[in-house]
């Protein structure tokens, strides 16, 4: 199917408001848990998941860790009107370099591009100031907006060595979904972050992951399926509708990613079947894949794949995956490189052809998103069946509600 014949009405459907979670389930594993398989549902609870694995399964995980990226900071008030609040959004880093983990080491100053609110108010040359208390030190967090059309914002604080992700951590908020129209508690902290996450950087959580206690992920070991861990830094992009009638003419957000050689070599063990765990991993794989055909193919190292890269390569001239991540493997050990960091605009709509990913853990999506043609391409028509079942049973939707693992194949 080409993206010109989609038309985004068929990605449709009612979603009931009081069908939107808006807050986090006490327990974290006793979410619902739909079982699509091979053309049939089942209703499980979520902590029943080790059972229901394929036993040759491979289950990777996006173990970004959610920033509170949401900054306020309150102008000076004057005698003609009081302070303006301008909230600042960082969205990724730009100097001193644009790899998240660093930035986010990073002593004072640094430089990101960001969403801001109320950017009228924030006049040329204005310097907005914040106090805050970080390590029991009181500490002046200033920022300036360097570049108005770039909305790249440069911060300072001293003393200077403090690194910015203690910085974060003292003056933001947690960044929940817009959809839940609520101002983030202290409940949000910790429930707004999987229980394995640890790389600083994302905006927004991979929530599928949500789901998971430290016990189900022994459980899951157990059953002697391995947990492999790799990186999506999740950016607010991804809670943008789309309003293209022509669904490649949506701006698809870029992200960063960061695969190891461990991940890389398990996805080259024979006979395993790769389960994404929410769809910032498939993302992530998906896009591995074709980063390894831009070697093979093109002979090209830059990381960085396209929204449209995959339709633009005949079906019969690609690799295996199993050539394609050989490739990527090759190249790692010849550069002596543990670690690729790389970015990814990948657009998976249906008519996409899964390389690497059998199955997928997932929430329910917002309609007319790129999450609901993503899962379309996954299991085809079905989506529909899967998503009017889980409305008739009172699944939960979106960042806080309930799961799925989809098993299209055998």
């Amino acid at each position: 199917m080409k993206p010109s014949e989609i038309r985004l009405e068929e990605y449709q459907y009612i979603l009931p408001e009081e069908n939107i979670a808006q807050h986090p389930l006490q327990q974290r594993d006793r979410a619902q848990l739909l079982l699509y398989q091979q053309g049939m549902i089942e209703d499980h609870t979520f902590f029943e998941l080790p059972d229901l694995l394929p036993k040759n399964s491979s289950l990777f995980f996006n173990d970004t860790k959610v920033i509170p990226a949401r900054l306020h900071f309150q102008k000076e008030a004057s005698q003609q009107a009081p302070g303006a609040l301008i909230e600042i959004f960082l969205l990724h880093p730009v100097r001193p370099g644009p790899i998240v983990s660093q930035a986010m080491l990073s002593p004072s100053p640094c430089t990101w591009h960001c969403m801001i609110g109320n950017q009228k108010k924030w006049k040329a040359d204005a310097v907005l100031k914040k106090y805050i208390e970080v390590g029991g030190k009181e500490v002046i967090l200033t920022a300036h907006l360097e570049q108005r059309q770039q909305k790249e914002v440069t911060f300072h604080w001293e003393p200077a060595e403090i690194p910015f992700v203690d910085i974060v951590a003292s003056a933001g908020q947690v960044p929940l979904p817009p959809y839940l129209k609520r101002e983030a508690t202290d409940e949000d902290k910790p429930r707004y972050q999987t229980v394995y996450s640890k790389q600083e950087g994302a905006v927004a959580a991979p929530t599928a992951g949500l789901h998971f206690t430290d016990t189900l992920l022994e459980a899951i070991r157990q059953q002697q399926i391995p947990l492999q861990y790799l990186t999506l830094h999740v950016s607010a992009g991804t809670f943008q509708p789309i309003k293209e009638e022509v669904i490649q003419h949506h701006p698809m957000h870029s992200e960063q990613v960061v695969v190891s050689q461990e991940n890389v070599r398990e996805l080259l063990r024979p006979d395993r079947q790769i389960i994404a765990v929410g769809t910032t991993s498939m993302r992530t794989l998906e896009s591995l894949y074709w980063y390894g055909v831009q070697l093979l193919r093109e002979n090209n190292e830059l990381f960085h794949i396209k929204k449209l890269t995959p339709y633009q390569y005949p079906p019969d001239e690609l690799p295996t995956a199993r050539e394609s991540f050989e490739a990527i493997l090759q190249r790692m050990e010849t550069k002596e490189i543990d670690k690729i960091v790389g970015e990814t605009e990948i657009f998976i709509f249906p008519g996409y052809q899964f390389k690497v990913c059998k199955g997928l853990i997932t929430n329910f999506h917002m309609p007319k998103s790129t999450l609901i043609l993503l899962v379309a391409a996954f299991v085809g028509e079905d989506w529909r069946k899967i998503y009017e079942h889980a409305l008739q049973r009172g699944y939960r939707f979106l960042s806080y509600g309930d799961s799925s693992l989809l098993l299209p194949e055998k």
